[in-house]
């Protein structure tokens, strides 16, 4: 392998662990500062922020990489610059909506959470989705030129900043916490857009070229990524939000804290999941089916290794963990925990499916098995938050993790076995540097 490549590779991943273990260090100091309660209410503004903000900011991201792939592919510029400048005003349009549907939520967050304190975090956080949108379209040039590790350094700083918003915030209030991130989310995103736009230039010059035949395709490929998206949104933002109408705000506090695990397993696959959606997204339009199978395969392996070596420990040692790293006030997470802990082994495995649907042009694939998932979790969390608190809506997590987990495991079985065309394009196709 290039030894670029792999320098790149290597940076991504460092980039990718680097924001995830920032991001956790956030969650780490809102839980040490805050009461149980305030991390509660703290976790119930977040959360509803990315509900609404995956559930309507449309998803172009995949889109723009699947098709920006194809153009290349076929040195189609003019087609490419297109593709960036139509997908520029869906991605505002839902962002726009996500922040009016935060600003309902505030108003009514008394009657919803019962927490009328709620109202303010909630409409500051109303402007996150339109602060947040830029920063993925705009990283997308940056994937399309293999910079995985340009993408992986940003990142960083993104959460760097958050981490700093929440070191901040926190010092005064849930109010001050909220508007710290939505002004570090700001710089982040227009210091992604500049590295983007630059990328983007690097492309050769070509007068922009109407999309065609390839426009109804692409807006197909937006509809079902976004209703995949808004079904990944049910069973990851809602969940705690649910149980903050079925249970107390403590209770909230306990599973934010429940899923720091979670967090470590999706640190641990993210930087390799990165480059499977590029690489094999590229490998998939040049008709190199066969690598794209290998990879799944060596990915399951070794996640399914690294899972059995890393189960057993957290499992005994959970209460020394929460101990340490949240304090003794939330050791009532541990069973909560370490059913989370199981959970996320079982996504770990399987989180190549992550990128596969868009690797093989099927996002709803996407749909359909996170709408299962989506379908078993949320009358679970429900009735398991009520009746056991953050453990009950963990132990709906698990049950519906294996059941995404079977889901995937059919569908890769049939898509396998499907004949594929014979290619019919080189396997080395030129791009500019």
């Amino acid at each position: 392998m290039d030894g670029s490549v792999l320098r790149r590779r290597a940076g991504a991943a460092a980039g990718t662990y680097s924001s995830i273990v920032l991001g956790f260090l956030a969650t780490l100091v809102a839980a040490r500062v805050f009461s149980t309660a305030e991390l509660g209410l703290y976790t119930l503004v977040i959360a509803s922020a990315g509900f609404f903000q995956t559930l309507l900011d449309l998803t172009i991201e995949e889109a723009l990489i699947k098709f920006g792939f194809r153009y290349i592919a076929r040195e189609d510029w003019g087609r490419l610059r297109r593709l960036f400048r139509q997908t520029f005003g869906f991605k505002v349009l839902g962002a726009t909506l996500a922040g009016g549907a935060l600003a309902g939520l505030a108003f009514a967050s008394g009657t919803v959470f019962g927490h009328g304190e709620l109202r303010t975090p909630l409409l500051i956080s109303a402007v996150l989705p339109l602060a947040q949108s830029p920063e993925g379209t705009a990283a997308i040039p940056l994937m399309l030129r293999g910079r995985y590790d340009i993408r992986g350094a940003f990142l960083a700083l993104s959460m760097a900043l958050r981490l700093a918003a929440v070191a901040i915030g926190t010092q005064f209030s849930l109010s001050w916490t909220i508007a710290a991130i939505v002004f570090a989310q700001v710089i982040a995103s227009a210091a992604v857009s500049v590295a983007g736009s630059i990328a983007f230039k690097r492309f050769p010059r070509a007068d922009v070229v109407p999309l065609g035949k390839d426009a109804r395709e692409l807006l197909h490929f937006i509809a079902q990524s976004s209703l995949a998206t808004g079904v990944v949104s049910l069973r990851g933002t809602l969940t705690p939000m649910l149980l903050g109408v079925v249970s107390t705000a403590s209770q909230v506090g306990f599973f934010r804290v429940a899923q720091s695990p979670q967090t470590g397993f999706n640190a641990v696959s993210a930087p390799i999941r990165l480059v499977l959606l590029a690489d094999q997204t590229r490998d998939w339009e040049h008709g190199r089916h066969d690598r794209v199978f290998a990879g799944v395969r060596r990915y399951t392996l070794a996640a399914t290794l690294g899972g059995i070596v890393l189960l057993p420990p957290l499992l005994v040692f959970m209460p020394d963990i929460v101990r340490l790293l949240f304090e003794s006030k939330n050791l009532g997470a541990v069973q909560a925990a370490r059913i989370i802990v199981a959970a996320g082994a079982v996504q770990f495995v399987v989180g190549w499916s992550k990128s596969f649907a868009v690797t093989v042009g099927r996002p709803t694939l996407r749909v359909w098995t996170h709408g299962i998932e989506t379908a078993v979790l949320l009358p679970l969390a429900v009735v398991f938050g009520w009746l056991w608190g953050a453990s009950g809506a963990s132990a709906a997590v698990l049950v519906s993790s294996v059941v995404f987990a079977l889901s995937w495991a059919v569908l890769y079985a049939r898509i396998r076995r499907e004949p594929r065309p014979r290619r019919l394009e080189p396997d080395v196709v030129g791009m500019p540097t």
